[in-house]
């Protein structure tokens, strides 16, 4: 399945967040960016280490006016773990049926030690206040992920 279209409006969503609440991407529109970056499985070795990538960068987002969200398909119970276990200072969204990764086309055919399976593909989508997709980003190291991101945000907005 393909990414949304740069340009387009990002494909709405709305799900739970680590306390159980539900989070809409329109509950930003008008008010920041979006970074909703979607990782394979909470408490991982590059998940955790993108994720305090990100938490060590909370300051920099915010001067760029920008929330970062994390999407992945793990239950919203494994959430809170995550959170408290690397003192995490965002937002991590449960998508356990996949069906927002499908939305953004970034649910699909894995390899790993040899053998293919269906799953989550690390992508991250910057969204614009208006809504739009501004930008795409499938290729990076998690270790350099918020730095890639930042970057790009500093550059073009």
């Amino acid at each position: 399945m393909a990414h949304p279209k740069v340009g387009n409006m990002a494909p709405a969503f709305s799900l739970q967040d680590q306390d159980g609440n539900k989070l809409s991407l329109k509950d930003f529109k008008g008010k920041s960016n979006v970074v909703l970056y979607f990782y394979p499985k909470a408490m991982t070795p590059g998940c955790t280490v993108q994720a305090c990538g990100i938490r060590d960068s909370k300051a920099a987002f915010k001067k760029l006016d920008t929330v970062v969200l994390g999407v992945s398909p793990d239950p919203v119970a494994r959430l809170p773990r995550f959170i408290e276990k690397q003192s995490l200072n965002f937002t991590l969204l449960s998508d356990e049926d996949h069906a927002i990764a499908d939305k953004y086309g970034c649910w699909g055919m894995k390899k790993f030690m040899g053998r293919e399976f269906m799953g989550l593909i690390r992508t991250t989508f910057i969204i614009g206040k208006d809504g739009r997709l501004l930008h795409v980003m499938d290729k990076f190291k998690t270790k350099t992920h918020h730095d890639d991101v930042l970057a790009w945000l500093k550059q073009n907005l």
